[in-house]
């Protein structure tokens, strides 16, 4: 009979655990992936919702570093060397970062690649830093969206957006 019990204990507890991890995260990850000057780009980041927040200028301040996404910083990987705006960036993966602005964005390029969001963030390991034109959209992106496109590639949240080309 104890037995019993405790079969019956362990398997709703099992039950219990396994339908909280099924629930839907606040700030799922994510993945985008695509080929864009010959190379494959794999941007993962956790995609956070706007859940009726002014987002830009307000939740994600302008004119400061943010690690565009949730959690831990986003990441860039390219297989091969490419450029972002012309400029040069290696093969590698790197730490992604932002510093929204309302006409124009800075995109980082880190080489500390896993980071906690911005705690530890050190600007002293930026390869590379590129200015790009903040946008707004008429339609709302309510989760933070990365896609890779066959020559650039963009971000997009709430109704703001950004987009870096690459090149070869």
């Amino acid at each position: 009979m104890k037995i019993q019990k405790l079969i019956l204990a362990f398997t709703l507890s099992l039950f219990f655990a396994m339908s909280a991890q099924a629930q839907d995260k606040p700030s799922p990850a994510e993945t985008a992936e695509g080929e864009a000057a010959g190379a494959k780009i794999t941007i993962k980041y956790s995609s956070p919702a706007v859940k009726g927040r002014t987002i830009w200028g307000d939740l994600v301040p302008f004119g400061k570093i943010w690690r565009a996404g949730a959690n831990d910083a986003t990441t860039f990987t390219t297989s091969k060397d490419i450029t972002v705006e012309g400029q040069k960036l290696a093969a590698g993966t790197y730490s992604f970062f932002v510093i929204p602005g309302e006409s124009t964005s800075t995109f980082v390029f880190n080489k500390v690649a896993k980071q906690w969001g911005t705690y530890t963030y050190d600007d002293k390991q930026d390869v590379l830093r590129v200015q790009v034109s903040s946008q707004q959209s008429s339609s709302l992106e309510e989760r933070l969206v990365y896609e890779v496109k066959g020559d650039s590639f963009e971000i997009r949240w709430e109704y703001g957006k950004a987009a870096a080309k690459i090149g070869a």
